[in-house]
């Protein structure tokens, strides 16, 4: 058996995209898995302090959050890059934001337990 070395694990391109169709928005968007480090900073967003109980006030935006911090140009560059871009994806179709976060959860291996744990639910 041989293992991987350092650089082989670093050099590795390993992150999933998908292009989801949205025809709500009238077209596709390209959705891609979190890498580690984006996916703790997104969760730490609805964790409080003591690093147990989960912050209600995060909860607000679920979905767009999750939307923009996966969606991403062909060049795997975010689309939404802003608070205020975040919050008016927020005000988009539900059945749209959905069906985008529905790939984003699968291909960064987010259960619907991690979901439930996040959301107090």
């Amino acid at each position: 058996m041989t293992y991987l070395s350092a650089d082989q694990i670093l050099d590795a391109d390993d992150l999933a995209y998908e292009d989801v169709p949205v025809p709500e928005w009238g077209g596709t968007v390209r959705v891609r898995e979190l890498p580690g480090t984006e996916r703790d900073k997104f969760e730490a967003q609805f964790v409080g302090k003591d690093g147990a109980s989960v912050r209600m006030e995060g909860l607000e935006g679920f979905r767009a959050r999750l939307a923009a911090a996966t969606i991403v140009d062909e060049n795997g560059r975010p689309l939404f890059r802003s608070v205020a871009e975040t919050k008016r994806l927020g005000e988009k179709s539900a059945k749209a934001l959905q069906r985008v976060c529905d790939v984003a959860q699968r291909l960064s291996a987010m259960s619907e337990d991690d979901v439930k744990e996040l959301t107090g639910n």
